[in-house]
Parts: structure tokens; sequence; C-alpha cells
């Protein structure tokens, strides 16, 4: 299920876009400010991030700065009274995606939200390239070097989606849930075995590892290029 974290530090309207989105089905989480934000996305997978401009502690801006220091992917929609030029120039410097004046018009605010989520399940047709690995969508494989490795569909799902957002946990669960869907029967340690034979697979590769962080589940972590 989709997750969208709403920031905002006004309770009416952080209730009222949290409304709007579960209605329209999606998981929706919430924050008073920036720090709290950082703090769930630190812990949690997110897959839009709704957020206000004006806000006690961190503004939007930087929370979307600090937000892309470890994440380039997670979509960013900035809410703000100001709809002056310069303050979008600024917004979208700051790494937003798309950018909302308030009042926000409901169905506007909607058809933004569905929009970046499309553009973001495009991206998954994209290669993913980290030092001489290259992650591609397309085949269902990756390259280390000169070897060519074809991978499962489902393994290969759960290595694009742990190497999209590196140095983020994810819990077993969360991967059952996203890459196998809330209703499987699969169990918590279909994921292990799957982890398992991708490090077999990728036991040449010197770009990045999948680390087990034990009580939680997996994240993968980029090596430093020598």
């Amino acid at each position: 299920m989709i997750t969208i974290l709403v920031v905002e530090d006004d309770k009416n309207i952080r209730k009222l876009l949290m409304t709007i989105l579960t209605q329209q089905g999606y998981q929706t989480r919430q924050a008073q400010n920036g720090i709290e934000a950082l703090q769930i996305l630190g812990e949690e997978q997110i897959d839009l991030l709704v957020l206000d401009v004006m806000m006690p502690k961190l503004d939007g801006y930087q929370t979307a700065e600090k937000t892309r220091e470890t994440n380039t992917q997670l979509p960013i929609i900035m809410v703000t009274a100001n709809g002056q030029t310069i303050e979008k120039r600024r917004g979208f410097h700051s790494g937003t995606d798309d950018y909302l004046v308030k009042p926000i018009d409901e169905e506007e605010f909607l058809l933004r939200v569905k929009a970046l989520l499309r553009r973001t399940q495009n991206d998954f047709d994209t290669k993913i390239r980290i030092g001489k690995t290259i992650i591609d969508s397309d085949s269902l494989s990756l390259q280390i070097g000169d070897l060519y490795v074809e991978l499962p569909k489902k393994e290969f799902q759960l290595l694009y989606k742990l190497i999209s957002y590196p140095n983020k946990i994810f819990t077993r669960q969360q991967l059952l849930d996203d890459i196998w869907g809330i209703d499987s029967v699969a169990d918590e340690r279909t994921i292990d075995v799957h982890i398992k034979r991708l490090r077999e697979k990728i036991s040449e590769n010197d770009d990045f590892s999948i680390i087990t962080i034990r009580g939680l589940g997996y994240k993968v972590v980029k090596h430093e290029e020598k």
C-alpha cells in the first residue's frame, strides 16, 4: 500500500489533507514539523511527502534539503500560502518536485499526487548504476563488470527496492507487503531466502552490500569508491 507522509503544523489542514488521501485509498502518516518528519522518514517506508513551508523548528525548505541528502527519489509536494515565483523557485531548488498554493483544491491536489506517484513508478523502468554495477529493470538483470546475471522477478524487485533507498532499513514485513502484496500467504522467511540467493548472485560485486539488521530487516549500503 502506498504511504504518504503529511507534514503540516496546522492541525485542521493536516487532518483535511489526510482525509482526502485516505478516502482515495492511500495510507497516511503525519508530522507537525520537519524534525518529526525526518525521524519518520528514517524509520519507515514513505512513498510521497506532502510538505508545508512555514513550520516551527525546521521549515519546509530545510526539511526538503535534508531529505534529499539521503533520498534523491522520494517525490515531494510542497504546500504554501505564498505563490510568488521566487518562493516557488526556492522550493524547487531545495529538492521539491511540485508546488501547491493554499487554499488547496482537492481535485488538483489528488491529480498532482497521482502524477508524481505515476512518474515514480515509471522511474522503475530505468537503470541504476552503482560504481561498475548496473541494475536494469527492463531485463530484470544486473551487470557486474563483465558478468551478466538475470534475476527472477521477485529477487529483482527486492534488490531494486533496497538499492533505491541506500542505508534505509526495511523490515521483512514491509518488503513482503510491498513486493508480494498485503494479501500474500508468504511469510517473513521468504524474504530471508530471497536475500540469501541475492547475496550469492552479487558476491562478485564490490559496489554495495545487503546488510542484515538483527531483529528488524535489511538495508543496502554503498561502498565508497576507491
